[in-house]
């Protein structure tokens, strides 16, 4: 049996998703050339990624709508009920992006009204630069608006490290701008908004730890809410084995553990196949403790040399003097953000980020 490949991301944004766009625009304007606007979205489209299809989406729905923008604008709000949702939807907060920062209030206007239907919060970086403080402003007012996507908008759209969008430097080396927006939403009623609130903080905590830390500390840790903030933004410095972060989740400080078995299988494996560990642990304390148990495996690079990447295996209480087995298969394979290498990798095995044991694989591309 054949094994199809995954579709690509990119191809979110088709010549079929191209055409919903361009019924969605008749639907709004009937006059609307719906021919000329899917030949020029269509144009060129193979070779571009995800964000580059949007843009160019974008740029081809302005070829065919009105030069006054208020005018578009209010066609392209009436377009977005007539789109699926995800990737096609987002072409229309991405025009407002590209196309409308020259008419501040209007466009961030819009962006409140388009998020429901997708997310503007790509769209927001260009009117960041432009403005942040209108920007701030207006999030402050969405993160106390009705509508849970909205308020999400307020979050995940302040992001200084969001993914494909250029990073907003100047709120890394200030955090305490985007802080009220954290502290309303951190207890939002809904879990998708509560949701948002920990990428900024893991964000933040790349340039400022000890902000982030004394943030989450003030916050009510007997909250579920806060808990799964908290793990969800303090997750790489538990790696690290932060002796503020770990605390915080729950794990603890100088875990009496002793390790009785580590095991790296096979010894030497292809692109393609699996790699198994086994580890078992043993309390030594007399008392329950919370553990974080990871692994690292470090990366052969085309340069021959290494990158560290942790992996999450589990999260437990030990009880006393309890023993724990552990197994983790995991398929070594290419994919789009990782490229394996041949060569020796070293793999760690790691209790409340400090490293307990070593092994290794060695990883052989297959023959032609």
């Amino acid at each position: 049996m054949t094994t199809q490949p995954a579709p690509l991301l990119k191809d979110a944004l088709n010549a079929k998703a191209m055409a919903l766009i361009g019924h969605a625009a008749v639907q709004a304007e009937p006059s609307f050339n719906l021919r000329g606007f899917v030949a020029l979205a269509c144009r060129g489209l193979a070779p571009l990624s995800i964000m580059q299809r949007m843009n160019h989406a974008a740029d081809s729905l302005q070829a065919y709508l009105p030069s006054d923008y208020p005018r578009a604008l209010q066609i392209v709000r009436r377009m977005a009920p007539h789109l699926p949702g995800g990737f096609v939807a987002m072409v229309l907060p991405a025009w407002v992006g590209r196309h409308g920062l020259d008419h501040l209030p209007l466009s961030l206007e819009a962006l409140q009204a388009l998020t429901p239907y997708s997310t503007s919060e790509f769209a927001l970086r260009g009117f960041l630069a432009r403005d942040p403080d209108c920007v701030l402003a207006w999030a402050q007012r969405w993160a106390e608006d009705d509508n849970a996507h909205v308020r999400r908008l307020a979050s995940e759209g302040l992001r200084p490290r969001l993914p494909w969008a250029p990073r907003l430097s100047w709120l890394s080396a200030a955090p305490h701008r985007v802080q009220p927006v954290l502290e309303r939403l951190h207890a939002d009623p809904s879990a998708y908004v509560r949701r948002s609130v920990a990428p900024p903080l893991n964000d933040i905590r790349k340039a400022h730890p000890d902000w982030v830390l004394d943030l989450l500390e003030r916050w009510p840790r007997q909250q579920t809410e806060t808990q799964r903030i908290t793990r969800h933004a303090l997750r790489n410095l538990v790696k690290a084995g932060h002796p503020r972060a770990l605390p915080l989740v729950g794990a603890t400080l100088g875990a009496e553990v002793a390790l009785t078995r580590f095991s790296v299988a096979p010894a030497t494996l292809c692109l393609g196949q699996t790699l198994q560990l086994t580890v078992t642990l043993t309390s030594t304390a007399d008392h329950t403790q919370h553990v974080v148990v990871d692994y690292a495996i470090h990366y052969v690079k085309q340069s021959g040399e290494t990158r560290r990447k942790v992996f999450k295996l589990r999260t437990l209480a030990l009880p006393s003097r309890a023993e724990l087995s552990l197994r983790k298969n995991q398929t070594v394979t290419d994919f789009t953000t990782r490229i394996h290498y041949p060569g020796q990798h070293r793999v760690e095995l790691l209790v409340n980020g400090q490293v307990m044991a070593e092994g290794h694989f060695d990883l052989k591309r297959p023959r032609p």
